[in-house]
Order: structure tokens, then C-alpha cells, then sequence
């Protein structure tokens, strides 16, 4: 039997050696240009890279100032213990953070980091990042500068700064805030850059002074010249400089929190010398292999393309979703083996995914059997007791409203073991509940249940009401000095069930929010089944583009909204019955 390995290596060892021939020989001319337009890309992927880590690192700078102007405007008073205690544990969270200090319009010291001591005579009010923040809202940035506010620190800094407002013996006042970090940070990053043997990456700010420069002594001594006015001119550009008597390409880039360029600088020669390597070496390798290429490429392509061709249109076939197709090609040993091999894997996969498709649907039926039977048990025993206590003060009918309702509530929870009721069936369930809270809860809240016509027959999971209602009454409105509010509205709209829950109770922080969904916080203490089952089970028989979503304030309420598509009776699996799905 013939070696198609044998066959594939030799033949496209010729071709790609013919190609390389012919390629080379059209564009030699245009290498150099070629090997610069590389060289510049690599030039500006680089100072990209520099780019970002700065400013994923002035960012993180940002952040840190943000986090302390928060705490300092929300707290009650400038000088709290609490904020004291917080604004140690942020200076204990990065290394880099030197000092962070608050002050008067007038250069008046108000409060700072524990330890720090105000030298005397330090000329306050004239340096730049305090001028620059008296003059804009924005957050500023200063040029690395001494730190000589404090005694015991004369570090490279960066100082960021910004107006705040802040409380200080009941009075809001205006205050700046200012927050040192060391700049020792940025010359690493900046130090890291290596754009070949000579080349390297500067920083300017925005009046084109340095703020870095690997050889910044050079600069200072005058004994090195760097053309910074083609630079200010743009935010993103590349160009060629000759202004130093060496070519040398030139990228820039500017950060965006601080309007700093990013200034790479490589020069032409090395590139040059580059180019003229790979040259030679072209020359020699293509004399060695011209003559193999024409010989091999001639003798072996008409044995090889026939079956390759023919085996490449079959899989095409399959490739297009005919996993029916058989592969029938004759010719190299391995290409008979190949299409064998690929028809069995067909058959194996055919039959892997009618057994997946079985697999997923039985694991669907499980998972929502599993999460309509978590009922907490409590609910009963909590209602029975209070028919127990209102049979005690004999309030007969009141006796007699919460057992009809109870017993409605539980017919409808059982629903002859249906998976899915109707949206009228539902309501019924959460009105029958909220009868049944109204006496346990003594009248503390009001209700009501809007619902249009048009939505009442269409299906719904059941139980997917009283989780939510029960967490507006146990966590919106139990702990509430007034009387509270429950709405729940049912519309059609474009198709879709939407379903709203409303209180009036204390609400939810965003944070809460933010995990209630994800099980970072418990949502109830009533039914067990939860705001999060509720969505889970809504997401595994419609799908994951539906579900619950929430909007809440702190004291003004809580509104929760339920989507899922609108399907009349006898449509999907509302049918099956609970004993079924597990069958």
C-alpha cells in the first residue's frame, strides 16, 4: 500500500518551496518596506501594551481616590472614629499609597492619614496640585514630583486630587482632597519597555514636560535632545523622525486619565540589519531547493489530487450538517483507512446525540420535580395556629374564612398534580395566601390583583407567586411602622406574560440585588422554594432569556417582574402531570 505521508510531505515541501520562489522573486523589491511596516506594528503593539498596564494602573489609582472621597463625603463628621479606622484600612491596601489628607480652599490642614505630621512652610497654596483642583470639579493629576507636605517623607510621588464636600461639626463644608502615590510604580512598568538593542519608551505630560525618560539625567545634563513638539500634536500617531540625525521610528499613544503620551522610539538600523539577514538567508536556501521543488511538485501532484479532491468534496457534504453521508474514496492506504474510520465516527456520533437529547430532557423533568417539591412546611403549621388561636376567642367566621381559604390554597398548590396551571389559577393561589396573611398579620397591609382578560387562560408554572409575595410581606413591609402595600398586575404584551409584584415596603440595596439571584443572599424565610428556585425553574422549562428581574429603592419598595412566553393550554409540557416527569 502506498504511504500517504510520505506523499503529502514531499509535495507540499515542493509547492510551498515553489510558491516562496515565486513570491520572493515578485515582491523583493518591497521587503524593506514590508520589514518596516513590521517593525513599526511591533513598535506600537508594544507601547499599546505599555498603554494599558498604565492605564489599568491609573485606574486602580482612580479607584482608590474614589473609594476615600466617598467614605470621606458619607460620613457624618470629618474627624469620626469610623472614618478614621476606614481610611487606615484603604491606606493599608496598596503599598504604592503614600499619604491622603483633606484641606481648605486656603491651604488649611483638616484631617489626614494617622501619623502624618504637616511640615511648616511647605508653600501649599502655589503647588500644582492644589492650584488644579481649586480650579475644576474633575479629578487631577500632578507631574511626579518630592512629597514635602508631611515630615519623614521625601518620596517620588504622583498626587491626584479633587473638591469634595464634607461634614465637619454638623456643617457641610468644601474641602480638597489629596492622595499621594508613589511613582516608583510607573518608572517600573515604563523601565520594562525593550524596543530592540537601543530603543526604549518615554513619558511626557500634557505640557510636554517629562515625566519619565530612561536616560533623564542625559536630558537634564543637555548631553540628549528629544523633539517633543511633533509629539503634543496628536493623541495616536506614528511617524519618522530624523530630527536627532538617526532615523528612528516614533509611536505615540495617550492615556486617557491623565492625558500623559506614551512615546516609543526605535531606530531604522537595526531593522536594516534585519532585513539584510533574512535576505542572505533567502538566497542560499532557494538555490539548495529550487531544483528539488520543479522535479517533486511535477511527479507527485497528479497522484495526490485525485483522491483529495474526491475526499474533500464528501466532507464538505458532511460538513454542512448531512451526518447521513457515507465516505467512499479509494486510493492512498491512509485515505481508505481515513474514510472508514471517519463513517464509524459518524454512526457514534449520530447515536451520542440521540443519547444526550435523552439525557437532557430526563434531567429537565428531574431538575423542575426537584424544585416544585421544595415547600416549607411551615406555612401550614403557622396558619393553623392562628385558626387555632382565632377558635379560641371564638371569631367564628373568621375561623371558617381562613379554613375555606387554606383549603382553596392547597387545592390549587396540588392542582390534581399538574405541573402547570392557568394565570387565573395562580392569582386565585397568591389571593387564597394573602387572605390567609391578612389575618395572621392583623390587617397591617392591603392588596390587590389586577389582571387583564386576555392573560387569565394562559399557562403558568404554578407556586411561582408566593415566594415573592412572601418576601415583600416578611422583608418589605413585617418591619414597617405603616400600613403596607401589595400590587400584582398580569399583562399580555408582545406575546409575553409579564407578571408584576410591587410593594411598598423597605426595599433592597443594589448589592443585594446584585446576588439574590445567584444564591449570595437568602431572598426568604417563608416557602423555601425562594426568589431563586422560582427563577430557575421559570429559566429550565422556558429558557434562560426569561426569568425574574427587580427594581428597588431603600424605604420606597420593591417591584419584581416575572417574563415568560404566553402559551395557551394544550402547548409545550403543561399536561404532563408530576408523577409523569419523573417517570
Amino acid at each position: 500500500m502506498r504511504s500517504i505521508q510520505v506523499t503529502i510531505t514531499l509535495t507540499f515541501t515542493s509547492v510551498a518551496v515553489l510558491v516562496a520562489v515565486v513570491v520572493s522573486l515578485m515582491l523583493y523589491n518591497k521587503f524593506a518596506k514590508t520589514a518596516e511596516e513590521n517593525a513599526n506594528m511591533n513598535i506600537q503593539q508594544i507601547i499599546e501594551q505599555v498603554n494599558y498596564n498604565l492605564e489599568l494602573y491609573v485606574k486602580g489609582m482612580r479607584n482608590i481616590f474614589e473609594t476615600a472621597e466617598d467614605q470621606i463625603t458619607n460620613s457624618p463628621s470629618v474627624d469620626s472614629a469610623l472614618l478614621m479606622e476606614r481610611m487606615a484600612m484603604l491606606m493599608g491596601s496598596r503599598e504604592d499609597l503614600v499619604s491622603a489628607a483633606v484641606f481648605t480652599p486656603q491651604g488649611k490642614y483638616v484631617v489626614g492619614t494617622a501619623g502624618q505630621k504637616l511640615r511648616s512652610n511647605t508653600q501649599l497654596e502655589t503647588q500644582s496640585w492644589f492650584t488644579t483642583a481649586k480650579k475644576t470639579s474633575e479629578i487631577s493629576y500632578s507631574a511626579p514630583h518630592i512629597q514635602n507636605l508631611f515630615k519623614g517623607q521625601y518620596i517620588w510621588v504622583v498626587s491626584i486630587s479633587k473638591l469634595i464636600q464634607y461634614q465637619e461639626k454638623g456643617e457641610l463644608k468644601t474641602g480638597i482632597l489629596l492622595m499621594d502615590f508613589n511613582f516608583r510604580t510607573i518608572d517600573e512598568l515604563s523601565k520594562q519597555v525593550k524596543l530592540g538593542k537601543r530603543g526604549y519608551a518615554y513619558i511626557l505630560d500634557q505640557l510636554g514636560n517629562i515625566v519619565y525618560h530612561p536616560q533623564q539625567q542625559l536630558i537634564y545634563a543637555g548631553l540628549k535632545y528629544e523633539n517633543v513638539e511633533p509629539v503634543l500634536e496628536y493623541a495616536y500617531r506614528s511617524y519618522l523622525d530624523e530630527s536627532t540625525g538617526e532615523k528612528r521610528f516614533i509611536t505615540v499613544r495617550t492615556l486617557e486619565q491623565t492625558g500623559w503620551k506614551i512615546v516609543g522610539v526605535a531606530y531604522y538600523d537595526e531593522i536594516v540589519t534585519t532585513k539584510r539577514d533574512l535576505n542572505t538567508f533567502l538566497s542560499w536556501f532557494l538555490a539548495v531547493v529550487i531544483l528539488c521543488v520543479i522535479i517533486v511538485s511535477v511527479f507527485l501532484s497528479a497522484r495526490i489530487a485525485r483522491p483529495i479532491r474526491k475526499l474533500e468534496r464528501t466532507l464538505q457534504q458532511v460538513g454542512e450538517g448531512d451526518l447521513n453521508t457515507r465516505i467512499d474514496v479509494s486510493g492512498a492506504y491512509e485515505v481508505e483507512q481515513l474514510s472508514k474510520r471517519f463513517n464509524l465516527m459518524l454512526q457514534r456520533i449520530r447515536q451520542l446525540m440521540d443519547q444526550i437529547i435523552y439525557e437532557q430532557e430526563t434531567k429537565r423533568k428531574g431538575e423542575l420535580e426537584v424544585l416544585q417539591s421544595q415547600i416549607n412546611p411551615h406555612f401550614l403549621y403557622n396558619t393553623l395556629n392562628s385558626v387555632i388561636r382565632l377558635a379560641e376567642r371564638g371569631k367564628t367566621e373568621e375561623v371558617v374564612t381562613m379554613i375555606q381559604s387554606l383549603s382553596k390554597f392547597f387545592r390549587i398548590s396540588l392542582s390534581k398534580g399538574n405541573n402547570m396551571i392557568t394565570v387565573q389559577e395562580e392569582l386565585d393561589h397568591i389571593r387564597h395566601y394573602l387572605v390567609i396573611q391578612s389575618f395572621r398579620f392583623k390587617n397591617k397591609f392591603r392588596y390587590e390583583i389586577i389582571a387583564q382578560d386576555e392573560v387569565l387562560q394562559c399557562q403558568t408554572i404554578k407556586l411561582i407567586l408566593q415566594p415573592i409575595v412572601e418576601n415583600a410581606l416578611y422583608h418589605g413591609i413585617e418591619m414597617m411602622p405603616d400600613e403596607g402595600f401589595i400590587s400584582i398586575q398580569a399583562e399580555l404584551k408582545d406575546n409575553l406574560v409579564v407578571i408584576r409584584i410591587s410593594d411598598n415596603g423597605l426595599g433592597m440595596s443594589k448589592e443585594t440585588m446584585k446576588v439574590i439571584l445567584t444564591g449570595g443572599s437568602k431572598s426568604m424565610s417563608g416557602s423555601g422554594v425562594g426568589v431563586r428556585n422560582v427563577n430557575e425553574r421559570i429559566e429550565l422549562y422556558y429558557g434562560r432569556e426569561y426569568g425574574l428581574s427587580f427594581e428597588s429603592e431603600i424605604e420606597e419598595g420593591t417591584t419584581v417582574t416575572l417574563i415568560f412566553p404566553a402559551l395557551a393550554k394544550g402547548e409545550g409540557n403543561e399536561g404532563l402531570k408530576e408523577d409523569e416527569t419523573s417517570s
